[in-house]
Formats: structure tokens, C-alpha cells, sequence
């Protein structure tokens, strides 16, 4: 499990310069930002913070996100 302090300062890589970045944890697998939609998995009890992998993740619905979240690959 993330830490919640470690939540609370996270932030969305692609929106942060511009926007809040806020992040929702999502079926305490998950990163979601309030922004821009991008997902990003939590793999091993540590968040994948990586662009391209919330891209990866950005149309797939909450409800569809697999849990446990596939590792990047």
C-alpha cells in the first residue's frame, strides 16, 4: 500500500507544470488524475509516475482498469 503522505504530494508528470495534477487513488491500484484523465497502475506498492504509461491508460473507463495492474512493460 502507498503511504498516504507519499499520496498527498504526488502529482499527475503531464499536468503539473500547468494544472494542479491532482491524483485520486482508484481501487487502491490506481492513480487517476483529475485533469487529464491519464492513468497511472501502482505496481508493487510503487506508483508508476511515467507519461507514456498513463497515456497507455487514458480511455480505458475506472470500471475497466484491471486490478491487479499489469506491469509496465
Amino acid at each position: 500500500m502507498v503511504s498516504s503522505e507519499l499520496l498527498e504530494i504526488l502529482r499527475c508528470p503531464a499536468c503539473v507544470r500547468e494544472k494542479e495534477g491532482l491524483l485520486d487513488l482508484t481501487k487502491d491500484t490506481w492513480l487517476v488524475c483529475r485533469d487529464c484523465g491519464r492513468k497511472y497502475p501502482i505496481v508493487d506498492d510503487i506508483p508508476v509516475m511515467l507519461i507514456d504509461e498513463g497515456d497507455k491508460w487514458a480511455q480505458t473507463a475506472v470500471d475497466a482498469l484491471p486490478v491487479p495492474p499489469p506491469a509496465p512493460q
